[in-house]
């Protein structure tokens, strides 16, 4: 009988595998492409008008229908410049998700799906989102 123990294989290791991860990672958004842009802000505006924004817009609807008073005080609340401005913010986030979801329905039926059409219906979303905001706050100022 063969009386040597077998020996298992050594893991498998590759030579200087930890030098080449990065020390840190580079979260500049500059650095990507307007399609990559578009996504992020896409993402980001959703959740920022699901979770803080469309409770506060039910509760608001409720105390300014509930009575005159409350729709009077509410009116005056909107109608100070601080507040308008971050209702801009908000304008910006809805324009800029409804404008992205149509880009993203248009790249789901396979049309733009090339990179220079991506490229340039990303670059539009985000010009669009701009106009939208600016021609709104131009309404509401």
């Amino acid at each position: 009988m063969d009386t040597e123990k077998p020996t298992s294989p050594a893991p498998h290791r590759r030579p200087h595998a930890s030098s080449r991860r990065p020390v840190s990672y580079d979260l500049n958004l500059a650095h990507l492409p307007p399609p990559g842009i578009v996504s992020i802000l896409h993402r980001v505006s959703g959740l920022a008008l699901f979770f803080p924004i469309l409770p506060a817009l039910i509760y608001l609807l409720g105390a300014s229908l509930a009575s005159e008073e409350g729709y009077r005080e509410w009116r005056s609340f909107f109608s100070e410049p601080a507040v308008k401005f971050v209702m801009l913010g908000v304008i910006w986030a809805y324009a800029h998700h409804f404008f992205a979801g149509l880009r993203y329905l248009l790249l789901d039926v396979h049309v733009g799906i090339a990179k220079a059409p991506a490229r340039k219906s990303a670059m539009a979303v985000l010009v669009l989102g701009l106009l939208a905001t600016l021609l709104i706050g131009w309404c509401i100022w």
